[in-house]
């Protein structure tokens, strides 16, 4: 008799939960995207936010909210209310490598929820058009004959693109010089201005000059070639597959976030993303949509998380922590 008493209060309590998720969403979603408008993390939550207003009959209502690489909008989420109505589409940077780096407010894997990695897009290596080497091999070669001398670009001190030179560094065993910029934007200019020589960044950000023959492409840090880049070798080809360097962007929810309701949010994503249309735009941003489990994404984050703080520890970066 207990154990029935047990098992009706426990069904009695998951009621409100099940009708909560069965309604999900009833009113607008807050989409946070924790860095300024135009970037490629902007254009993802952008379009994978209105195919979920599509779907769901809801607004998707983007909130960019930059600042510290992306810490302060994922913060923001970590914050807000476990209900679904407050999510992100958040970085590489500001869920695994931030935290290594710098003191955050969060932690990850604690105090977020992971829903879905949504889409990965390669970094790729580019030099100014003045330095005299044009694969892989030649620009180790000329690094190792001038060490100290060259020097690389970020879009700023532990975001991805730092972390993908100092990586590149330990791995070719090079010596060659950050100089980080806030931004991408800023690191590009420069490069064009030939006062750096070579950067890391997201494909869809140098892909225009690169075409236009005003940057030149060394190779991309993805497992195969890109398709919007096709002649570029990877990094791999040139016998560095440990410098697999991608840039990713994953939806999260706060903790506490219901399974019922982290599963529809997961529904919606996905089925956002199967969209022949939302492929084929984001395509030629040149991102590949992924789209996996919460759990399977939760462990992503814990590799990544690790694999990062080995190339901080390694490289000597010097953290705030």
């Amino acid at each position: 008799m207990k154990n029935r008493r047990t098992l009706l209060l426990a069904i009695l309590l998951l009621l409100p939960s099940l009708a909560s998720a069965q309604n999900f969403p009833a009113k607008p979603i807050k989409l946070i995207v924790p860095f300024p408008a135009g970037g490629p993390n902007d254009i993802i939550a952008r379009v994978i936010g209105q195919r979920m207003s599509e779907l769901s009959g809801q607004p998707v209502l983007i909130d960019n909210r930059g600042g510290q690489g992306g810490v302060l909008g994922t913060d923001a989420v970590a914050k807000a209310a476990p209900d679904g109505y407050t999510i992100a589409i958040s970085s590489a940077g500001a869920l695994a490598i931030s935290p290594s780096m710098e003191k955050v407010a969060y932690n990850t894997l604690a105090d977020l929820t992971p829903v879905t990695l949504v889409a990965t897009v390669p970094e790729m290596l580019v030099v100014a058009t003045n330095v005299p080497a044009k694969d892989v091999g030649e620009l180790i070669a000329l690094a190792k004959a001038q060490p100290g001398k060259l020097n690389f670009a970020s879009s700023g001190p532990g975001s991805l693109p730092h972390l993908a030179g100092e990586l590149f560094k330990l791995t070719a065993k090079i010596d060659i010089v950050h100089v980080p910029y806030r931004g991408a934007a800023p690191a590009v200019n420069d490069l064009l201005g030939q006062q750096v020589q070579m950067t890391f960044l997201d494909l869809p950000i140098l892909l225009p000059q690169v075409k236009a023959g005003a940057l030149r492409p060394i190779a991309v840090g993805s497992a195969e070639r890109a398709p919007t880049a096709p002649e570029v070798p990877t990094i791999a080809e040139a016998g560095f597959a440990a410098l697999r360097i991608e840039n990713w962007y994953g939806m999260v929810a706060p903790k506490g976030t219901p399974k019922e309701i982290v599963a529809a949010l997961h529904g919606l994503a996905t089925q956002a993303m199967a969209d022949p249309a939302v492929k084929e735009k984001l395509a030629a941003q040149g991102a590949t949509l992924i789209g996996d489990e919460p759990e399977h994404f939760r462990s992503f984050i814990a590799d990544e998380t690790a694999k990062w703080a080995k190339v901080i520890k390694d490289s000597g970066v010097e953290t705030a922590k």
